[in-house]
């Protein structure tokens, strides 16, 4: 791209300007920007006033040159205009002067862009609430339109709301937890209350919940479920450990989940907690027990075995695992290791690219 406009530039200024113009909206509409986003940008890129009115929907904005919103100007000069619709929609340069073939270039993409923004954000509820909860979540999107989705979606400023991340779609989860929910990569991402996360009974499917907050703080919520549930297991014997947990119960725990990518997570340990896995079909089940209480006494009850069998079963382990369950530096690795396990196994976070 600087190639070719180096070599435009030498040849015909306005048509290095078109395609300058022509990318800079197009990086906005492939990154979801909002409609204040896109007025932004005209604005800068035309060095003067730029504004937006739709209203059936109530908008009116402005920004000057450097950026900065403006209230509604009375008799400001508007030239050119590009309509939207035949309902008084319009965008608008302010100029007191004639426009030029660059104003023009740039006020039919500011008004291709905004359509696209506001078919993403403003379709009729039905059909819109995955691209509202879609909004929500993504923090590349801006806090002005973040904040109106949260108020389509009628989420109140300041009441604390969580999310919930879960696998194997939405119809696994309760009924509350569907009403405002979406699909990321092969996720189903859930706003609810902040205190109806609970279930009455064990889930299903594995599930993470993020941390409450108010709706501006979503995005932060949605890293949080992701990372809980990176580190839930299905229940099983060769995937053992709970099917929901809470990210804020896993402290510094939490972090490596959201900081340690799949692939760095298949350490020694892991491969060798696999390969006892597999040549022990009970392992990795008394293992996590073993992590999880506190005693031997405890780990026996959670797999309904006798003490002196996890005894017998523990001297195996320590076998094939070449160090020690019965000191705190064992049962610290064995813990570190299990977590890792889970991190390579749920593979990462889908944090960028909502699409």
């Amino acid at each position: 791209m600087r190639e070719l406009l180096g070599r435009l530039s030498a040849i015909d200024s306005n048509a290095e300007n078109a395609v300058r113009v022509i990318a800079h909206f197009d990086a906005l509409t492939e990154g979801h920007a909002g409609v204040d986003a896109f007025v932004r940008a005209a604005a800068a890129l035309a060095e003067c006033t730029a504004g937006l009115q739709y209203p059936e929907l109530r908008l009116y904005i402005r920004f000057d040159s450097g950026g900065n919103r403006l209230q509604r100007g009375d008799g400001q000069i508007r030239s050119p205009i590009q309509c939207l619709d035949g309902n008084g929609a319009e965008v608008w340069l302010e100029r007191p002067v004639e426009a030029t073939s660059t104003d023009v270039m740039i006020l039919e993409r500011l008004a291709a862009g905004v359509l696209v923004a506001l078919e993403r954000t403003y379709r009729p509820m039905a059909r819109r609430v995955p691209d509202l909860v879609e909004l929500m979540l993504d923090d590349r999107a801006g806090e002005a339109d973040r904040a109106r989705a949260a108020d389509q979606a009628g989420l109140t400023r300041h009441a604390p709301v969580r999310v919930v991340a879960s696998v194997g779609g939405d119809q696994a989860l309760p009924a509350e937890w569907r009403k405002l929910s979406t699909t990321v990569a092969t996720f189903t991402a859930s706003i609810v209350a902040a205190a109806t996360w609970s279930v009455d009974s064990a889930p299903t499917t594995r599930v993470g919940v993020g941390p409450a907050g108010p709706p501006a703080a979503l995005p932060r919520s949605w890293r949080g479920a992701l990372a809980a549930l990176r580190l839930t297991g299905a229940g099983t014997a060769a995937d053992p450990g709970r099917r929901l947990l809470r990210y804020d119960d896993l402290g510094a725990v939490g972090l490596l989940s959201e900081t340690i990518p799949a692939a760095a997570a298949r350490i020694d340990d892991v491969v060798t907690l696999d390969r006892v896995g597999e040549e022990l079909p009970w392992a990795l089940a008394t293992l996590d027990a073993l992590a999880e209480h506190q005693s031997l006494r405890r780990a026996a009850s959670a797999l309904h075995i006798h003490h002196s069998t996890l005894q017998e079963r523990v001297g195996l382990l320590e076998r094939g695992l070449g160090y020690s369950l019965g000191n705190v530096t064992g049962h610290n690795r064995l813990f570190l290791a299990l977590v890792l396990r889970h991190l390579h196994r749920n593979g990462d976070m889908p944090i960028q690219g909502f699409c």
